[in-house]
């Protein structure tokens, strides 16, 4: 039987986490952040609409001044960045190398950079007067600070309206304060835990973060550092923009993990196709998706880092200071995921569906299940990728004869035309989602009638290549029929076909 990576790595593993990594949320004021509202705002206020300029002027002032007295009373200069080379990480870093990572204002960096904006118009043809959209720069201010349970991050605040807000922070600083709460020993390399006294502990605290609390902290930071929501009259809403979510494997000694994670890396570049990285995705290819996927797909080498992007998803692996390796999907837009949840009606009562997820904050609870399953199947594929032992094995035991219940039944020929088709077509990433049926695998089997192919497919359950989902006639492939299938397919590219050549 195949193992799995963590199977077969164990006694070399020192632990196993998953977390939220990189959290990237926008906040925007529903009053204002669209034109006609800011128009309707207006005409509610009596202000005139092309008094607009003056009117933000006001509005503008209120958060420099504000940025200029917390800045003072921390007893930092504000730092205007103009060169795009620059890394603000880089700036902040230096600062908290000299001031240490008590909580509190930590730095702030000034720089003109794009933003939305509006401008007053007057149509000549329908003779209305309104606000509408337009773009250009404005100054805006990232505020460091250590918060005491979310560790570094920053709010970044346009001096220009509608005031649209950025907030970073990262899950493994939330993580590392509440082990630290907790009385957990651990020890940290960047982002990642290279040891943690109680990993088990840890995956339960690290499933504990709660929106509620991020929202509250989250309008905490707006009142304090961008002053205008109360001229308005309604508070912040705040929308997921980024999410990374990690899966760490903590390996004892860089000595495994380096001959381990070439290997990995080489065999992804060769193997992973499109269908594939759609079905970590937890997406089935469609008709419509299948055209999508040249212009969708990716794989990059980034350093130590290989990305496959599907859409504005992507899945990476890479090792973080030779010593963990970490699968991370990232979502730059969580609609791009299905789920079941309750869906409001224009018309009629709400009703539980299969939806987009929400890009609310609130729907990070349902997100963690989502990516987990993302980097799971991940850790699936490259199991098979690293162990080709077991496959050949398996290879070697399925091509046998077997005796079943008094008959014996033929093994695989893996390069029999009737047996290669049938398990290339059972190797389609859209199975390991739901499986398949056997009128779903006709259409693409020309030379299997009906009956013949339920023969096959009893056979192939006889020899343990495939299993049926429990209470259902779908099939999927076992470990070892997906192991078996892979060496052959090895055997084929590395092998047979450079023979030929």
């Amino acid at each position: 039987m195949s193992q799995s990576l963590t199977e077969r790595y164990d006694d070399r593993i020192a632990g196993m986490l998953s977390c939220y990594d990189r959290l990237v949320i926008t906040g925007t004021l529903p009053v204002i952040c669209y034109a006609a509202g800011m128009t309707g705002y207006l005409n509610a206020k009596g202000i005139r609409i092309f008094d607009y300029p003056e009117f933000a002027k006001t509005l503008r002032d209120r958060v420099r001044d504000r940025a200029a007295t917390l800045a003072a009373e921390a007893g930092i200069t504000i730092e205007h960045i103009a060169k795009p080379h620059i890394r603000k990480e880089d700036v902040v870093a230096r600062v908290l190398r000299q001031r240490g990572d008590r909580p509190g204002l930590v730095h702030v960096i000034s720089a003109m950079e794009a933003c939305d904006a509006y401008k007053p118009w007057h149509d000549k043809q329908t003779h209305k007067t309104f606000i509408r959209p337009d773009s250009g720069k404005c100054l805006h201010y990232y505020f460091y600070f250590q918060d005491a349970t979310f560790g570094l991050v920053y709010l970044r605040v346009p001096t220009w309206a509608p005031f649209r807000l950025q907030f970073y922070c990262n899950g493994h600083s939330w993580l590392a304060r509440k082990l630290s709460a907790k009385g957990i020993g651990y020890t940290m390399a960047d982002n990642a835990f290279v040891h943690i006294d109680d990993w088990a502990l840890a995956q339960a605290l690290a499933d504990t973060l709660s929106p509620d609390q991020l929202h509250r902290t989250l309008d905490r930071y707006a009142r304090l550092y961008c002053p205008v929501s109360d001229v308005f009259g309604q508070s912040y809403h705040w929308s997921l923009m980024q999410v990374e979510y990690a899966t760490d494997l903590a390996f004892r000694s860089t000595v495994t993990l380096g001959p381990l994670y070439e290997q990995l890396v080489r065999q992804s570049v060769l193997n992973v196709k499109a269908e594939q990285v759609a079905t970590f995705l937890g997406r089935q290819i469609t008709p419509s998706l299948a055209q999508e996927i040249g212009s969708q797909f990716a794989t990059r080498i980034e350093g130590t880092c290989i990305k496959h992007r599907f859409g504005k998803c992507s899945i990476k692996m890479y090792d973080k200071h030779g010593i963990v390796l970490r699968i991370e999907t990232t979502a730059n837009d969580v609609s791009f995921f299905k789920h079941h949840r309750r869906v409001e009606h224009r018309k009629g009562p709400a009703s539980r569906e299969l939806a987009p997820v929400k890009k609310s904050i609130y729907s990070l609870i349902d997100l963690r299940d989502i990516l987990l399953g993302c980097n799971r199947r991940y850790i699936a594929h490259l199991s098979a990728l690293d162990d080709f032992s077991a496959g050949f094995r398996a290879l070697g035991r399925l091509t046998k004869p077997r005796e079943v219940d008094g008959k014996t039944v033929q093994g695989i020929n893996f390069f029999a035309p009737a047996d290669k088709t049938l398990l290339h077509a059972l190797q389609n990433p859209r199975v390991n989602i739901a499986g398949i049926r056997r009128s779903q695998l006709l259409p693409h089997l020309g030379m299997f009638s009906p009956t013949r192919l339920s023969r096959h497919l009893r056979r192939l359950l006889d020899l343990g290549v495939i299993k049926r989902v429990t209470g259902t006639y779908r099939y999927y492939l076992t470990k070892a029929g997906r192991a078996a299938t892979a060496a052959a397919e090895r055997i084929t590219e590395a092998v047979i076909v450079p023979a030929m050549i």
